[in-house]
């Protein structure tokens, strides 16, 4: 049996996701390491050694998500524990929040700061599959599968909000909507819903309007201002943008070399975190981001497979939910680095630093790979069972034979 079970692991999803989070430490040693001096008077392996950490505690909860069945999560006790906790930490950061980047989305603990929200998203996951997996039998009924689990989300997306940290909120309704459109509920429904949204939407927009000074902030504004014209705004609102791009076209096909970036010594202040792929387009070249983006991709391909094999439509759910928040956040990643979308500050997944965003991307890769695991197993077993159907059919076909001569 356990020989059965090694056997059924998905050995290039685990490769893949590992040799993601070396990378990542390599780059982030190698993009921080000037800031680190200069900026933060410290070490220049300061940012590498505290990612170095979550890399470490974020395999040994790799191992566990990938070890014990991935089912346990429908137990009711732990479910509500999951949710209760996410929401009371966010309701914490209204009182002993940390802010930084103008957002009161961190608190910090001996010396380390966690971001609550970024929990949110793997617990939102959780929440919809065990929920819609729940409602299978009446996944189109408004009032009883449809209308709660999403009430409950978009209360989590609007404290997110308040923070305010409309990258994570976004994150998460996008996640949302591509859980509800694989949930198995059919287009009435989901026109519904669009519509829903639509007036949902028509509805806040004065309160937003009235509080414009806390949602359309200055900086916000100067984001898009950026995002339009960074090469214009260059000094002041497209001074991030404008860097991020001379730092990826400086790099080229075979790029300047490990080590050699000239933007991450002041230019681009968030060398290591937002921006860590111009970083790796100004070192690496074009070799680099594609070793990237094929890892990346490789996770997110296995994701959507696995969910497509899968039997049980909680397994299918998570392993969709967690592909999709992969791919999203990636997204969202690189298209605020090359100004195809307006800089949202999230961070590129297991390359960025980030303790929380690290510990949170190797469960979801620990839970991807536990569901992989016990979807071959059990069709490993059925072709195990069939073979030993057709061998005695064989041996009773065989048998008269036998008597006869």
């Amino acid at each position: 049996m356990i020989k059965k079970i090694l056997k059924s692991y998905d050995y290039t999803l685990i490769f893949s996701v590992f040799l993601l989070c070396v990378f990542g430490l390599v780059m982030v040693y190698s993009s921080s390491m000037i800031s680190a001096v200069t900026r933060f008077n410290s070490d220049s392996a300061y940012f590498f050694n505290k990612q170095l950490i979550f890399v470490c505690i974020g395999a040994v909860a790799f191992l566990i998500a990938a070890v014990i069945p991935y089912r346990i999560l429908l137990t009711k006790k732990l479910l509500k524990s999951i949710m209760f906790i996410s929401v009371g930490l966010l309701l914490i950061l209204f009182v002993y929040g940390h802010t930084a980047g103008n957002a009161k989305s961190w608190i910090k603990i001996a010396g380390f700061t966690m971001q609550p929200a970024e929990f949110v998203k793997l617990s939102v996951i959780i929440y919809l599959a065990a929920v819609y997996e729940k409602k299978q039998a009446y996944i189109n009924n408004f009032k009883k599968a449809v209308m709660p689990p999403l009430f409950f989300t978009t209360i989590i997306c609007g404290l997110i909000v308040i923070q305010p940290d409309l990258g994570t909120a976004m994150i998460i309704a996008l996640i949302m909507m591509t859980m509800v459109f694989s949930s198995g509920m059919n287009w009435k429904s989901i026109i519904g819903l669009a519509l829903l949204a639509l007036l949902f939407l028509a509805l806040i927009s004065p309160l937003i309007l009235l509080n414009s000074d806390r949602f359309i902030t200055e900086e916000r504004v100067s984001r898009f201002e950026g995002f339009t014209d960074p090469f214009g705004t260059e000094k002041d609102a497209g001074y991030h943008l404008a860097n991020s791009l001379y730092a990826i076209g400086s790099g080229g096909i075979t790029g300047l070399g490990l080590g050699n970036s000239v933007q991450k010594y002041g230019y681009l202040p968030e060398s290591h975190t937002d921006f860590i792929m111009s970083i790796v387009a100004e070192e690496l070249g074009i070799f680099g981001v594609l070793f990237v983006l094929s890892l990346l991709g490789v996770l997110i391909f296995k994701g959507f497979y696995i969910a497509r094999k899968c039997e049980d439509a909680f397994g299918t759910l998570l392993a969709i939910g967690i592909s999709s928040m992969i791919a999203i956040q990636a997204g969202i990643n690189l298209g605020g680095m090359t100004g195809l979308i307006p800089i949202t500050g999230v961070t590129l997944p297991f390359i960025s630093y980030g303790g929380s965003s690290m510990l949170v991307l190797m469960i979801s890769a620990g839970l991807l790979v536990n569901v992989s695991m016990f979807t071959n197993y059990r069709e490993g077993y059925k072709s195990d069972a069939e073979k030993s159907v057709s061998k005695k059919r064989e041996q009773n076909i065989q048998k008269p034979v036998q008597n006869k001569m």
